[in-house]
């Protein structure tokens, strides 16, 4: 892929994952990782910790605008944002840790299993 489509690429599907964690709440890092990997051809840990980098900011803009229109309350969002700090952690010095390998199959059987459980529950 030459160097301005790439560019170009990265900004619309930077968009797309915005758009995905800001309508939803959440889940733009199912389409980032594999956007990274296979069309930007990235190394799983790169894709993985890249998705990891650009959820914070995007989910911290996405909070402010549920809490100033007043459809979160700070009550939710600080133990739910503790949370998610703590688990994101973990995560983080757990990714450096396992292979390539066992960090695909873990993520294609944790997007099954949300994708089951949309499907039937």
């Amino acid at each position: 892929m030459k160097k301005g489509i790439k560019i170009i690429f990265s900004v619309v599907a930077g968009a797309l994952i915005g758009f995905v964690n800001g309508f939803f709440g959440g889940g733009g890092g199912m389409l980032c990782v594999p956007l990274l990997e296979q069309a930007l051809k990235k190394p799983v840990k790169t894709s993985h910790a890249t998705a990891l980098l650009i959820m914070l900011p995007v989910s911290v803009v996405s909070a402010a605008v549920y809490l100033f229109a007043h459809k979160l309350s700070w009550g939710q969002a600080l133990p739910t944002g503790g949370g998610v700090l703590i688990g994101g952690l973990l995560g983080a010095l757990l990714l450096s840790r396992l292979s390539s390998g066992i960090i695909r199959v873990v993520f294609a059987l944790v997007m099954t299993a949300a994708g089951v459980k949309l499907c039937f529950f």
